[in-house]
């Protein structure tokens, strides 16, 4: 308890995480997260948030090769052979396993828009989507899109296992917490308040910032471990609608923070509340 129990990296936005033991961890979040995208032709990002569109990117896997940083990224569509993001043949073979043309950047172009599906399951839209219809789309600005990463908003996501526990008692069934998408997997009882400072090992201190309002995400398919499961977000909604300060009311799970001070966590490490 009170300890680092795993850390997730996702070197291409929406594609399968790395399951790292050690990193880095600067103002802008994990060493490496999320500085490749999917564009499709039209512009718009590829986000599991629409998943008729973008929902097979998660079964692809990008992994940093060892000794490259953040310069070189594999890409592995299932079934096929491994290529490195930032190549004709990268573009190729995710064009190929999406059904359309589609290319990879690092590159965030000067606005960022995203196609984002309402669930239809009542209570999954946020108060501040008033007009947002269940089971209807729309495209949305990307607000975390800058300074070379692919934020949705904040640069650190974060999720409990006592949060997970408590949702699985909901549920009915442990719940992978792949289906959130964290950075990091704190081993506390309960998430941190928003305001409340996190020093991880020995040098890393982060701020809870906002809890992650939830989308459709949760529910589809996340590899052969996590297949779709929609009564997820019948559980969330009935469970998790909270108050977001400054936005209004939303199904939340999980939390946002921001970086205080910077420096390298491994798994294990203690994890304190301040």
């Amino acid at each position: 308890m009170n300890t680092l129990a795993a850390i997730r990296r996702h070197p291409l936005k929406s594609a399968a995480a790395e399951h790292l033991t050690e990193t880095a961890i600067g103002t802008r979040g994990l060493d490496g997260d999320r500085t490749w995208a999917c564009f499709d032709a039209d512009g718009t990002i590829g986000t599991g948030k629409q998943p008729r569109l973008w929902g097979a990117l998660l079964d692809v896997t990008a992994v940093y090769l060892a000794g490259q940083g953040e310069s070189e990224v594999q890409l592995t569509v299932p079934g096929g052979a491994p290529v490195t993001a930032g190549t004709p043949e990268a573009d190729a073979a995710l064009s190929a396993w999406l059904g359309r043309p589609v290319r990879l950047t690092r590159t965030a172009p000067a606005q960022v828009k995203r196609h984002h599906w309402w669930p239809d399951e009542p209570g999954m839209i946020p108060e501040w989507a008033a007009d947002a219809e269940p089971g209807g789309e729309d495209v949305q600005p990307v607000r975390g899109a800058a300074d070379g990463r692919f934020f949705d908003f904040g640069p650190l996501h974060l999720v409990t296992t006592g949060a997970l526990a408590r949702l699985a008692a909901e549920h009915g069934a442990a719940v992978d917490p792949s289906r959130f998408r964290p950075n990091l997997i704190l081993d506390l009882p309960a998430d941190p308040a928003p305001g409340q400072r996190i020093t991880i090992g020995d040098d890393v201190v982060l701020e809870a910032a906002l809890p992650t309002p939830r989308c459709i995400i949760p529910s589809i398919a996340h590899g052969p471990d996590a297949p779709a499961d929609p009564g997820l977000l019948k559980t969330l909604a009935a469970n998790h609608r909270i108050d977001v300060p400054g936005y209004g009311r939303a199904t939340c799970f999980g939390f946002y923070a921001d970086v205080i001070a910077t420096g390298t966590v491994r798994t294990g490490d203690r994890v304190e509340l301040s």
